[in-house]
């Protein structure tokens, strides 16, 4: 207690974590999937999760061949992106969501957070498909969450580079800061930090895909489902941004 009575008080607690819940609860959903079925599951076990949950294009051409037949589809477009190949694959993912989750969430909210990770995996696994069955035609099993990851990249570069907007508080004269604006397509371009993470981005995804043309090297990771993912992560910005003004108007 201080003089006079007043109960002194510490400073602030800070969280334990720094990222906002849904990411955590993501990354941790994603870890419970991963430990639990490694754990419980034996090889066949894992061999059934992965057909049964994981985004297979071949399930479009001849599902008769496939377990559940066409079905899976239906949700195996947004199943895929809890399931991953092994623990550094895993770990890869989390640390891509927590970087690029943290700012959408900040700033959109838990909701739309869920909304992008979830769509940009389903767009990811339809750009998979659309490249598996039209120029590979291979049987693959896509698993793993980095055309989630790659939508939330895509959402957050829509505002991460921008210029702070700073208003004055009619009342005090105070300088407010109101966030960060959401730049247009042709403002990702015009912005150099933004325009030279695309060129890296983009560019390291193609030189993947075309590794095997080049170098006659297959390279294991779905470079066709992280651009799906990351288109739709530009896009859907939009959405929530008109969602975000009508709340405003309020």
């Amino acid at each position: 207690m201080s003089e006079g009575g007043k109960e002194e008080t510490g400073p602030a607690r800070q969280p334990v974590f720094l990222v906002p819940g849904v990411v955590t609860a993501l990354v941790g959903a994603l870890w419970a999937v991963h430990l639990g079925a490694s754990l419980v599951l034996d090889s066949e076990g894992l061999y059934n999760l992965r057909i049964w949950f994981g985004f297979i294009p071949f399930r479009f051409v001849a599902p008769e061949l496939l377990p559940g037949g066409f079905w899976p589809l239906l949700w195996t477009g947004f199943t895929h992106a809890f399931l991953h190949v092994d623990v550094m694959h895993l770990i890869v993912n989390s640390a891509w969501l927590a970087v690029f989750g943290t700012p959408v969430a900040r700033r959109y909210g838990s909701g739309a957070t869920l909304a992008v990770f979830l769509l940009g995996a389903l767009a990811g696994a339809l750009l998979n498909a659309l490249h598996q069955l039209i120029d590979v035609n291979q049987f693959v099993v896509l698993i793993g969450a980095s055309g989630g990851v790659s939508a939330l990249t895509g959402a957050a570069l829509r505002f991460i580079f921008q210029p702070l907007i700073v208003k004055r508080d009619p009342e005090t004269g105070e300088a407010v800061v109101m966030g960060r604006r959401t730049a247009t397509f042709a403002e990702l371009f015009t912005n150099v930090r933004s325009r030279v993470f695309i060129i890296f981005w983009l560019g390291g995804n193609l030189v993947v895909g075309f590794a095997p043309l080049v170098m006659g090297v297959d390279v294991p990771i779905a470079w066709d489902a992280h651009i799906g993912g990351f288109i739709a992560g530009l896009l859907l910005p939009a959405a929530f941004d008109r969602r975000l003004r009508a709340g405003a108007g309020r």
